[in-house]
């Protein structure tokens, strides 16, 4: 490699960082359990534009093409935590046996929404999360997703519908809120 195409490959790249960092942390934050995890996911969705630097499309399609790398790598980063969380899983089965205490704690109940959103098919999760707040047109879905766009309106609309449905279906666990977490006060404490 010359001197001067690695300069502009250093140059592309770092426009690309510039103009996508934020949109792209935020696509992370919404599909990791910890913000540490989306700094992470971010981090190697750089590595691969670097490292594929001379594969990345044209200009107008570059955030795509980087939700794209971003949603396969979130893919990795899911299948690791689950295998960590079922070899946790297997370890306090061990320690509860071999000590007869439960060392595991309640996980607090998801909200309204998530848990909506948590029974809906992947493919039609992302598209409304693609949607709603990533605020991708359809066609653009279908970039990232590398599906036809008349699948992704089609995908969307019934996504919806069934979203709408399950909310009204469920009104969700005792003391939550949409987004909003409240505390049962007992009878003695009012």
């Amino acid at each position: 490699m010359d001197v001067s195409a690695g300069i502009e490959h250093e140059d592309l790249f770092r426009q690309v960082y510039a103009a996508n960092f934020e949109p792209l942390l935020a696509y992370a934050l919404r599909r990791v359990a910890q913000p540490e995890d989306a700094a992470d996911v971010v981090a190697e969705v750089f590595l691969v534009a670097w490292r594929r630097g001379r594969e990345m499309p044209p200009e107008e399609e570059i955030r795509l093409w980087l939700y794209g790398v971003a949603r396969r790598v979130l893919a990795n980063h899911h299948r690791g935590t689950l295998r960590r969380e079922r070899l946790g899983e297997r370890l306090r089965h061990r320690l509860r046996d071999a000590f007869s205490v439960d060392p595991g704690s309640q996980v607090p109940e998801r909200l309204v929404v998530r848990s909506a959103l948590a029974r809906l098919g992947e493919l039609d999760r992302e598209v409304l999360m693609l949607t709603f707040w990533e605020g991708l047109e359809p066609r653009e879905i279908a970039a990232v997703l590398r599906v036809n766009p008349s699948v992704v309106r089609t995908r969307l609309s019934r996504a919806r519908a069934r979203l709408r449905e399950l909310l009204r279906d469920d009104p969700g666990p005792a003391g939550h809120e949409l987004d909003v977490m409240a505390v049962r006060i007992s009878e003695e404490g009012r």
